[in-house]
């Protein structure tokens, strides 16, 4: 199997890798390029199936987009990039990590965890192959997206939450349904995060309904910087954008 990653690549100086989540696209980080890439060359992959790389397949493993990705850091002869991934992009950030070990100059975690998913998380994504497979992708997104953001902030953020949900409704079927069987029976990464020899981040929203706070919370004796958003739900990156700005700026100087 095999896919053309899609990227941008934008500065000069260390690499720094943001890897999108589930629906999402490499424009998800845009704040984020326009922050760092004065200072890092910062690279912002899509992943098969989403944005602009093609997957025709209905199956995917971690393993298999973290050799993708492996193949693509390879091409480009990166050197000790620092990886960052939200969500599903944390997944296979650790699948990543798991492969390639000290090639990686350091992990983070935005709004994602090392554990595998539980038979409650395990029952979601079933039911979300069931409703794409009846309504397709389209209607599931414009419903998955809104309650990714917090309630309180549903109405102040609508212009963001409906570029987002234009993001995510470029997303395949293929792309939709691989993922998510992928990220239904990923294995558990916690050791891979135990062990991991680079600097280790993690961003928490302590009213993640995708992330349990209280998982977020037994990551934390294994990374360099733990950090929660008392406010934010699971897209942190846009509903307290300067504070992730900022955590993100200090972990890459650490």
């Amino acid at each position: 199997m095999t896919a053309t990653i899609e990227y941008t690549d934008q500065g000069h100086g260390k690499p720094v890798i943001f890897i999108h989540g589930f629906c999402e696209t490499k424009e998800m980080w845009g704040k984020f390029i326009e922050a760092f890439s004065g200072e890092y060359r910062v690279l912002c992959p899509d992943l098969p199936g989403f944005g602009d790389s093609r997957w025709y397949e209905e199956t995917i493993s971690m393993e298999q987009a973290a050799q993708m990705l492996q193949d693509w850091i390879h091409d480009l002869a990166l050197e000790k990039p620092v990886v960052i991934g939200h969500s599903l992009g944390g997944y296979v950030a650790l699948a990543m990590a798991e492969l390639m070990g000290d090639e990686l100059g350091g992990l983070g975690l935005f709004h994602s965890t090392a554990f595998a998913d539980d038979e409650e998380k395990i029952g979601v994504r079933n039911r979300t192959l069931t409703f794409v497979k009846k309504h397709g992708v389209k209607v599931f997104v414009d419903s998955f997206v809104p309650p990714l953001f917090t309630a309180a902030h549903r109405e102040s953020m609508k212009g963001t939450i409906q570029e987002v949900v234009q993001i995510a409704r470029r997303t395949t079927n293929e792309g939709l349904v691989s993922f998510t069987k992928a990220m239904r029976d990923r294995k558990d990464r916690m050791d891979v995060l135990r062990d991991f020899s680079g600097k280790k981040l993690m961003i928490a929203g302590v009213l993640d309904g995708a992330v349990k706070i209280d998982d977020s919370r037994k990551h934390q004796v294994y990374v360099d910087a733990y950090h929660e958003l008392p406010d934010a739900g699971h897209m942190g990156m846009f509903e307290q954008e300067a504070t992730t700005l900022a955590m993100v700026r200090e972990f890459l100087e650490i």
